[in-house]
């Protein structure tokens, strides 16, 4: 074990390394930038490769290619540049190519809020791309979580042959705080699944025999010939734009590899839940004022818990499902005007009242803003 003191985006690039990321497309943007210096210091050190591209759109197709070479690959870049990002990322989606992409989120829309954070970017991450398609989305609060969430995140986007985000901001980025960084050999790798050389019947896009439904991966040059297409396509690459049912097969198959998934990709801590009567649902850097005002009302004698979700998407349905029934309210602070609030309240169907706390001034919503929106509204129903 070492400690280090790290900013979080320099967190993200040693996990980044430490789990065999060897190729890097980006173009500078605030408040993500040093993951892309970080990462062009360092990779040409470790034999890899970085590229600074002409603009998001040339990096992720980058990424998206050196993937399919058999490198593992990662961009980074904030809200506006994820704009750029997203008709590529359905690219990725429909063709099983694992990549990626860091998100330092900062206020929007546009050039908004440069230097200051934001959680605008949730559904972005979510729905930005069309059509039906699977994604996974980590949201670290801490330094230390950065960099814990980016071996999580490279690790199942090789084992999904998936996209995945990692869906930090401006503050987790920027702020220092002393890790603990584990030694090489105690971090669980992993590795895309790729066929055997003498692999008679190689299908790129075929679903494996032992019900992960995730097909195996060969790289360029290894003397596999495949297909690489953004229609919908059938076990071997080729398009079946055609094909009705091969499309309806293909897209749930997409979806359903994520679902089959979801209980070792949801990640969330429960924090103070057993005896609650209200609960605050919260992620990223939002979830450290809730973890304060935890502790602040539990000090004025009010019952509160906080659910922290590292894991945006998929949602965290169960656990929500899980502590609706037993406490009287949610309070969801987001710096947004109310997005993961949504998902929240769907879970819950008016069982109990969702209360929204929203920022979107590029300031943090601060503990004492929670507690006194306990206190003025929520308590009312605990009496």
């Amino acid at each position: 074990m070492t400690r280090k003191l790290l900013q979080g985006n320099e967190a993200c690039v040693e996990a980044a390394i430490a789990a065999g990321v060897r190729f890097f497309a980006g173009y500078p943007i605030t408040p993500a930038t040093e993951i892309a210096e970080g990462m062009a210091n360092k990779l040409p050190k470790m034999g890899g490769v970085f590229l600074q591209m002409e603009d998001e759109i040339g990096s992720i197709a980058a990424c998206i290619g050196a993937s399919v070479a058999g490198a593992k690959a990662m961009t980074a870049s904030s809200g506006p540049g994820v704009s750029l990002m997203l008709e590529n990322l359905g690219f990725a989606a429909i063709s099983e190519t694992p990549v990626v992409i860091v998100n330092v989120m900062r206020g929007g829309p546009s050039t908004g809020l440069p230097t200051f954070p934001g959680q605008m970017d949730v559904m972005q991450a979510r729905w930005g791309a069309h059509g039906d398609y699977p994604i996974v989305a980590f949201a670290p609060s801490s330094v230390q979580e950065t960099f814990e969430l980016t071996i999580k995140a490279i690790n199942t986007a090789e084992m999904l042959r998936n996209p995945v985000f990692i869906l930090s901001d401006a503050m987790i980025g920027h702020m220092r705080e002393a890790i603990t960084l584990p030694e090489a050999g105690d971090l669980e790798i992993i590795e895309r699944k790729r066929p055997a050389p003498d692999e008679a019947d190689f299908a790129p896009h075929r679903g494996s025999q032992d019900g992960s439904q995730i097909p195996l991966m060969a790289r360029f040059g290894d003397g596999f010939r495949f297909h690489v297409d953004s229609n919908v396509h059938d076990d071997y690459g080729f398009p079946a734009t055609e094909n009705n049912p091969m499309a309806d097969r293909l897209i749930k198959r997409l979806n359903n590899k994520v679902k089959a998934h979801a209980d070792e990709l949801i990640l969330v801590d429960e924090d103070q839940l057993e005896d609650a009567d209200i609960a605050i649902f919260a992620f990223g850097s939002s979830a450290r004022s809730a973890m304060e005002a935890v502790q602040i009302a539990r000090q004025k004698g009010l019952r509160v818990g906080l659910l922290k979700a590292k894991t945006l998407w998929p949602f965290p349905e169960k656990y929500v499902e899980k502590w609706t029934q037993r406490v009287k309210a949610w309070v969801v602070p987001e710096m947004n005007l109310g997005q993961m609030v949504r998902e929240v309240a769907l879970v819950v169907s008016g069982r109990v009242p969702v209360y929204p706390l929203n920022r979107v001034d590029g300031l943090l919503i601060e503990p004492g803003q929670i507690v006194s929106l306990i206190e003025t509204q929520a308590l009312a129903l605990v009496g």
